[in-house]
């Protein structure tokens, strides 16, 4: 029975040979050499699903498992691209093969010049061999179901992916790898409305030289990026989140969806990072307490009647304005002693003073509160 410590050794040795970008090279070089119905592929693309199948590998050898259903479902992908690229299984299988032997004989020399026990190294390959078994099984069953008819376009593709990123965990990283996101300076989201802008207008925030992985979810257009997102054309709001690690994808799209509601919350426009907009954005994410605010005031919202709306969306207009009177005035096309009314019967009824700072931040929500449940 191999100890712990010396498992470790032998799954630090195959990350080292794993990470080696040489060894990639010619592993990808082999692969294109010799098997002649992927020569015609780019360098990019069999790097990047032979990459992030060594990482899985790698990820389940650590743990002496087989492949969980994330890897699998990466598997199912590769499979339906190279079934869409006319690529045969056979062929797929084959290259899978080369880039093995590739790996396991830079692995052998490795581990001899630092000492690991052959047996050690032959227990490794026994449980690799025990997850990659599983994985053809799934790759072999998928490429089948593609030519059969079950074929992803390429637009529903983008979507499958993007979704597996925004999942978060292991899905994500396998899924970035695929996507040939560079996760190594972290990666973004943006959010924007269907509508609003395109998938072209996205792809320019992205910026030259940078990737991304950008398609509709619900009522949005959700893109990941591999690097900061530049300034959006004017008249748009989209919000933005970031940078994280592939697995904190989750919460990195739930931060840029609020970032986007508080950019239009408060009728800010361009790329809105989530930083920039915090305060509208946890405020907007507690209707537990908004709904407890606006039972408060119930009473004082009342007692405004017919005056209620114009009076709530002129505190919002002067506090937005950051309690610029004339300014507020110009937007609500109202004179500023109107405004100046506004905010001073606001005062009355409810007995917040929205000149102190958390008394402008409670006014403020509680207006934005009531013009979104009022309706």
């Amino acid at each position: 029975m191999n100890s712990r410590d010396d498992w470790t050794v032998m799954v630090d040795l195959i990350e080292q040979v794993v990470g080696e970008d040489d060894l990639l090279s010619t592993a990808v070089q082999g692969v294109r050499a010799t098997v002649r119905e992927v020569a015609p592929l780019t360098r990019a693309d069999i790097a990047g699903h032979t990459r992030a199948l060594l990482a899985a590998a790698t990820r389940a050898l650590a743990a002496r498992r087989g492949p969980v259903e994330a890897e699998l479902s990466f598997v199912e992908e590769l499979a339906v691209t190279r079934a869409s690229q006319g690529v045969p299984i056979e062929a797929v299988l084959r290259a899978i093969h080369v880039a093995e032997r590739a790996i396991w004989s830079r692995a052998r020399e490795v581990a001899g010049a630092n000492g690991i026990h052959p047996e050690l190294l032959l227990d490794a390959r026994e449980l690799y061999e025990d997850w990659a078994e599983a994985v053809r099984t799934r790759l072999i069953a998928a490429h089948r179901a593609a030519l059969a008819g079950q074929r992803h376009g390429a637009s529903e593709r983008n979507a499958v992916i993007l979704r597996r990123l925004l999942a978060g965990g292991s899905a994500a990283g396998l899924a970035a790898a695929e996507a040939g996101l560079r996760v190594s300076g972290g990666l973004w989201v943006t959010v924007a409305r269907v509508g609003s802008v395109s998938t072209a207008d996205l792809e320019r925030v992205s910026g030259a030289g940078g990737a991304a992985m950008i398609a509709p979810v619900d009522e949005f257009l959700v893109g990941v990026l591999d690097q900061a997102p530049r300034a959006a054309a004017s008249g748009v709001a989209i919000g933005v989140a970031g940078p994280a690690e592939p697995e904190e994808l989750a919460t990195i799209h739930r931060f840029a969806a609020a970032a986007l509601t508080a950019a239009e919350t408060t009728g800010q426009l361009g790329t809105i990072h989530i930083a920039q907009v915090v305060v509208p954005a946890a405020l907007a994410d507690r209707a537990d307490l908004a709904a407890a605010l606006l039972d408060r005031h119930g009473q004082a919202l009342t007692k405004l009647g017919a005056n209620a709306e114009p009076v709530v969306r002129g505190v919002c207009a002067w506090l937005e304005a950051d309690r610029d009177t004339d300014a507020a005035a110009k937007s609500l096309f109202v004179h500023a002693n109107t405004v100046r009314n506004r905010v001073q019967r606001f005062t009355e009824v409810t007995g917040l003073d929205p000149q102190t700072t958390f008394g402008a931040i409670t006014a403020w929500w509680l207006c934005r509160a009531w013009l979104a449940w009022a309706v």
